[in-house]
């Protein structure tokens, strides 16, 4: 049998149009990575069921929570602001249970955007519904013109994101208008954009191995010291499975 970890991703969804038939679809950025990184993809689609979702969670080394449309801010306790483009509530509803059944277990999870968000806002912290409005003295983190477009970041040492970029000048891609606002409980920042802004969080739980980034490490737009986040966070999976191993030999 295989001895590479098992990594689950969550699925977006898209409801029937009349263009055809309900979807639910992954960009294969995201399993590409993780292949490449050295771990086996495992698709989860929507699910309605805790217990079910805590039988897959089971079955699973890790997982990576993807990026995709934004949070309903109504779910925790915010006004719907104008520019909120939300995800399909089949989705929203699924994720919010997934990342707390992986919180319950402390299992390993990295999240992407949107991802990141949702990781923050469950273990307690908030978001900022729109950058330009609520932060206007940041940096452009959004150009619809340019789906390519980058800036500045800002790493703190010591973290998994220095293993990452080392020194030198650094810069990630941004497609983004919501960010963090309060940090949860649990978790570091150790990445911000030049203007402050949020785009890395970890965990300072020894118990739970858990970081976020509001870039896209796998999109086409990234580089190759983006993508080697993936195999940090491969190697970190590969090193809780063999101490869980250890532990019940």
């Amino acid at each position: 049998m295989s001895k590479k970890p098992v990594i689950g991703l969550n699925a977006d969804y898209r409801p029937v149009q009349k263009a055809g038939p309900a979807l639910t679809y992954v960009p294969a950025g995201y399993y590409n990575a993780i292949q490449a990184a050295g771990g086996i993809p495992f698709i989860l689609p929507p699910m309605e069921d805790e217990d079910d979702i805590a039988a897959a969670l089971e079955r699973l080394d890790g997982f990576v929570l993807v990026g995709g449309g934004d949070l309903d801010p109504r779910r925790d306790g915010y006004q719907l602001h104008s520019s909120v483009k939300l995800m399909d509530q089949r989705r929203e509803e699924f994720d919010r249970m997934l990342v707390k059944a992986i919180a319950d277990i402390h299992l390993p999870v990295f999240g992407i955007g949107a991802g990141m968000q949702l990781l923050n806002v469950s273990q307690g912290g908030n978001l900022y519904l729109h950058i330009p409005e609520e932060l206007p003295d940041a940096l452009p983190h959004r150009d619809p013109l340019d789906p390519e477009h980058r800036h500045g970041l800002n790493i703190v040492f010591g973290t998994l994101m220095e293993r990452v970029y080392g020194d030198g000048e650094i810069r990630v891609n941004s497609t983004h208008h919501m960010c963090i606002d309060e940090v949860a409980k649990g978790f570091n920042v150790t990445a911000r954009c030049p203007d402050g802004v949020i785009e890395a969080i970890e965990s300072c739980n020894e118990d739970w191995f858990a970081l976020g980034t509001q870039f896209h490490p796998e999109a086409d737009s990234a580089t190759a010291l983006d993508v080697r986040i993936f195999e940090e966070f491969i190697t970190g999976v590969t090193a809780r499975k063999k101490l869980l191993k250890m532990a019940a030999a």
